[in-house]
């Protein structure tokens, strides 16, 4: 046992020499196994980095908010964006037959050209009522929201979210000021706080009315069948009793609309959407992984030509060490050592690089770009058998040299 050991040791040292001595060699058959890990390394940082960020939208839009959307999965696939199958009665009869709901806001969106004065953008329009706030989390920054005599009234108030509040007024109040949607002036009585992007669409660019002056004002839309619905945010007692409040609205729903088969709307959770996100963003970063993979194995077969370039170079030494005694093993073991050695440092040093773009992109983009321990150990040791794996062809060659052939050659 302790024989086996000195003889590795010196079979390490042995190996360390030789790479030394061709130090330039060692370095450029390293650069293809350091590239690769790096690219693992990165890419899958990036990909966590999708799932921390679609994980930290979701969470804003509140731990026990469902959404209730128009439409069966045929609609939407067929790209229907707003089915007209839900109704404000809808939500009426949700807000009150519903005993595991808390709060019921409907909520009508489109987008429209916003003006004042010089300035124009498109943004979206939504009409909500109060209870948009609350569901939603929203707050206000200055000013105030409408209330239900402004929706009774179906005034012509609005409140801009923030970003839209520095794009029509960059340097003078926008409490009191008339902005025009479509051929309507409407006053902006309040500024929401900062809520940030969900889902690639920035909710501080959004504009809010009130619902009744959505439909009569802005929309047109016909209500022989009732307002129809963008779709409808629905706040649950508690986070317990969001999967009571789905079931609940479910059949509610269906009996409403008089459903025998496919239901004509959806109700989704919080959790719904985190689980199709995380199978999305997953997938990706499994796809990602493997094409920083794939850099790997051509480290790996680098690793390889170059071991083979080696023996050849290396045919005296070796028959030298077999005609003095040294075994079929201890050749093979040599340099199945170099592979390794080179596969793991380039390993390391790729994961440094890896590492340090990670936290670079984290640094200098709004994705969360993390990575694991797990994911570092794991590319480290995929790195080092890749290593040995391709050093197996060059160590056979090599410890399998007859030491007579080997030795005509000096």
């Amino acid at each position: 046992m302790k024989r086996n050991r000195v003889r590795l040791t010196e079979t390490i040292t042995i190996s360390i020499k030789t790479l030394k001595n061709n130090k330039l060699r060692s370095l450029l058959t390293m650069l293809g196994i350091v590239i690769g890990n790096a690219s693992v390394i990165t890419l899958v940082g990036v990909g966590k980095g999708a799932q921390n960020l679609a994980a930290n939208q979701l969470s804003n839009l509140g731990a026990n908010v469902l959404f209730v959307v128009p439409g069966n999965n045929d609609t939407r696939r067929r790209g229907v964006a707003f089915p007209r199958n839900l109704v404000l009665e809808d939500a009426q009869a949700i807000a009150k037959q519903v005993p595991s709901v808390k709060r019921v806001a409907p909520q009508i969106s489109s987008s429209e050209v916003i003006q004042y004065e010089s300035r124009s953008t498109t943004s979206s329009i939504s009409g909500v009522d109060p209870n948009f706030l609350p569901v939603r989390s929203f707050e206000i920054a200055k000013g105030r929201f409408f209330n239900y005599e402004d929706i009774k009234s179906a005034r012509n108030v609005t409140v801009i979210g923030p970003d839209l509040d520095k794009k029509l007024f960059p340097s003078m109040e926008s409490i009191g000021k008339d902005i025009r949607i479509k051929d309507q002036y409407f006053s902006v009585i309040g500024v929401m706080s900062p809520k940030g992007a969900v889902f690639g669409s920035n909710q501080d660019e959004n504009a809010y009315v009130p619902i009744t002056t959505m439909v009569n004002r802005l929309t047109g839309r016909d209500k022989t069948y009732g307002i129809s619905l963008s779709f409808i945010s629905v706040e649950a007692i508690n986070e317990k009793s969001t999967g009571a409040a789905k079931f609940q609205i479910t059949n509610l729903l269906r009996q409403r609309h008089k459903i025998l088969r496919d239901d004509d709307f959806a109700v989704r959770s919080q959790k719904d959407a985190l689980q199709i996100v995380s199978s999305i963003t997953g997938g990706l970063t499994l796809m990602l992984a493997a094409i920083g993979g794939i850099s790997l194995i051509v480290g790996g077969i680098g690793i390889m030509n170059i071991m083979l370039v080696s023996v050849s170079e290396r045919t005296e030494e070796i028959g030298l060490r077999k005609a003095i005694g040294a075994k079929s093993s201890d050749v093979l073991t040599q340099f199945l050592v170099e592979s390794l050695i080179l596969a793991i440092l380039g390993g390391i040093f790729g994961t440094g690089a890896g590492v340090g773009a990670v936290a670079l992109i984290a640094a200098i983009t709004p994705l969360p770009a993390s990575i694991g321990v797990q994911t570092i150990i794991t590319t480290v040791s995929l790195s080092g058998s890749i290593g040995l794996f391709f050093g197996v062809v060059p160590a056979r060659r090599a410890a399998t040299l007859d030491p007579i052939v080997a030795l005509r050659s000096l």
